[in-house]
């Protein structure tokens, strides 16, 4: 049976209306909701280019996200297009769904800041405007 739609979590630049978001829509992604990862996960700021996430047995979060609904033709392009050191893993949710999602490799955060602490990319953009 065919799938119609593959659901992406985003936690970065990819989210609506960031720098990378022309990728989703451009392969017919559209948009299904706000989220929250399960408190597994850690978070790095990747030069202040784009966040990478990790999810972690201690000391985790949960992380603010977006889920998209996106053509399993355009899945591949949009991977594609992100950043080298992220790629694609199962995202474990706060509401006990698990989808794919962008994730990031440890070594793509080794000697990076950490984020953790503000929960979420757009939370942690806001914070260097103030």
């Amino acid at each position: 049976m065919p799938v119609d739609s593959v659901q992406l979590a985003v936690n970065g630049t990819l989210m609506r209306g960031l720098e990378l978001s022309d990728n989703l829509l451009n392969v017919g992604a559209t948009f299904v909701r706000a989220a929250t990862t399960e408190p597994t996960y850690r978070l790095w700021s990747i030069g202040d280019r784009h966040p990478a996430m990790i999810r972690v047995r201690e000391g985790g979060v949960a992380i603010a996200l977006e889920v998209w609904a996106v053509p399993p033709a355009g899945l591949a392009q949009v991977l594609l297009q992100e950043p080298p050191g992220l790629c694609v893993g199962k995202v474990k949710l706060s509401d006990g769904a698990e989808v794919l999602g962008v994730v990031g490799e440890p070594l793509l955060c080794e000697g990076q800041k950490e984020i953790t602490q503000h929960g979420g990319w757009r939370q942690y953009t806001a914070s260097l405007a103030e």
